[in-house]
């Protein structure tokens, strides 16, 4: 098939074109800037800002599906940005599917569309949206899942998944900004602990994505449906941290705060932030500390169920590729 990627420059859109490429399927990659490593594996990469109709709408000429990967990921920012990368962007995206008559759109969400400050311990897809968000990012991806989803009919099938903290050889967003915490002595835990969260490795993240494409169709189970995506293994957040700490040859961290205190600091530095206009953004808001002290795991047998897809790879075997590709084993 020809599949359109949007954001494969990204690490879970990267791992997607290469693995679509392997089984022989054509792909178009729609991103910002120039992508060499993909261009060399003959991906047809496309220039280009989500959020720019014009954009869009020509690179899904002649594909017969969407994978939309990219988003404006992250917890601060302008709200606008947010809107107009998350929102405004999978808008083109399902005008692009409906433009070019194409019959299946895969959307990458998040589960942070359900979290709302309190524990979630194996819940499923029955739950519903939180109604208040301490952050741009996931306002703005559930108001993006609900309009894929209601998007869902006999001409477009649509579904969305949700991996969870998605970790793995290549990543270039939650290993780097962990280590650079630990290396500058500003790694804490939040909370209670022994607090456990889901997470994916790469592999299984991937693998749920081409598992939900190639069973897609207007009659299919997860036709206009949502779902969590994990290796199925919750992890104390503690262990999770200080597992990839260790794949990258650090000591363990093991500094902790109240979650009072924490989401207290988180607030006065937003306050500080928005008033004062500091550059960059706060070492901690209100949303990581939430984040950070409750536990957040979920049931994902729907998936199996539905489409077929159980993760292949284990926690363990994921942090001993991990430290092998961060040790040039």
């Amino acid at each position: 098939m020809r599949a359109l990627i949007t954001g494969a420059s990204g690490f879970l859109g990267g791992a997607l074109a290469r693995a679509l490429r392997a089984r022989g399927d054509e792909v178009v990659a729609l991103q910002r800037g120039e992508a060499p490593a993909l261009a060399a594996l003959g991906v047809d990469v496309r220039c280009g800002d989500i959020a720019e109709a014009d954009a869009v709408i020509p690179a899904a000429a002649g594909c017969d599906i969407v994978f939309h990967v990219a988003a404006k990921a992250g917890h601060w920012g302008k709200h606008e940005d947010y809107y107009r990368a998350n929102v405004r962007g999978t808008r083109h995206v399902l005008d692009a599917c409906r433009e070019h008559a194409i019959a299946r759109l895969v959307y990458t969400s998040t589960p942070s569309v359900v979290h709302d400050g309190h524990d979630i311990e194996g819940e499923d897809e029955r739950l519903a949206y939180a109604t208040r968000f301490l952050a741009h990012y996931p306002a703005t991806k559930a108001a993006a899942e609900r309009e894929v989803l209601a998007a869902n009919g006999p001409a477009l099938a649509t579904v969305a998944l949700r991996p969870h903290l998605i970790w793995g050889p290549g990543d270039n967003h939650l290993l780097p900004r962990i280590v650079a915490r630990a290396r500058a002595g500003r790694l804490r835990f939040i909370g209670a602990p022994g607090k456990r969260i889901d997470a994916t490795y790469i592999d299984n993240a991937v693998e749920a994505h081409l598992a939900a494409a190639d069973t897609l169709g207007p009659h299919a189970p997860q036709a206009g449906r949502a779902y969590f995506v994990s290796n199925g293994e919750p992890i104390a957040i503690e262990e999770m941290i200080n597992r990839l700490l260790a794949c990258a040859g650090l000591p363990p961290a093991r500094a902790r705060i109240s979650r009072r205190a924490a989401y207290g600091i988180g607030a006065a530095m937003e306050l500080a932030w928005h008033t004062l206009r500091l550059p960059g953004e706060p070492p901690l808001t209100r949303f990581v500390a939430d984040q950070l002290a409750t536990a957040h795991w979920y049931d994902i047998s729907a998936a199996a169920r539905d489409f077929g897809w159980r993760p292949r790879v284990t926690m363990a075997q994921g942090f001993a590729a991990l430290e092998r590709a961060l040790r040039g084993a």
